[in-house]
């Protein structure tokens, strides 16, 4: 099920929903940028030592590709939504390694959803956050969790 709405709240995210993020193109620019400040390791900086690597070229960093999948879920609904933040992430899988040239299409799919008993006014959604490469295949996964306030009467 694939939903769209003015502002996300906690009733929003019934388990089984799915949003699309959209897509996003990933440049060698920024994946070099990225690994320089925050993950400098050969095959993410250094065009010739990656090509000799064992990923053959230049590839992003995981942390980059899940800082690239959480800037489409800011921008595809947390910006518009009630969320009160995350209690954190419970896994992180590295599927396939994102190159430069490849367009990232996300998912972000609920699938669980627990109103807090000391908190009404909020409750917690479970999430499975999927990336996909432009030629479909999975890259990357994030399953965690998010706080979100419930809507107002």
């Amino acid at each position: 099920m694939s939903i769209k709405t003015d502002r996300w709240y906690f009733e929003d995210f019934v388990p089984g929903t799915v949003i699309e993020l959209g897509q996003r193109v990933v440049t060698e620019e920024e994946i070099i940028t990225f690994a320089r400040q925050f993950d400098p390791q050969s095959f993410h900086v250094d065009k010739e030592a990656a090509s000799q690597s064992i990923f053959g070229g230049v590839i992003a960093s995981g942390w980059h590709t899940c800082g690239m999948i959480m800037r489409m879920v800011v921008d595809g609904f947390l910006a518009n939504s009630s969320s009160m933040g995350s209690p954190g992430v419970d896994e992180i899988r590295w599927i396939l390694p994102v190159r430069p040239g490849d367009t990232l299409t996300v998912t972000a799919e609920t699938t669980g959803s627990k109103l807090s008993t000391s908190k009404p006014d909020r409750g917690v959604i479970n999430t499975l956050w999927k990336a996909y490469n432009q030629e479909g295949k999975l890259v990357c996964t994030i399953t965690g969790m998010g706080m979100f306030g419930r809507r107002p009467e």
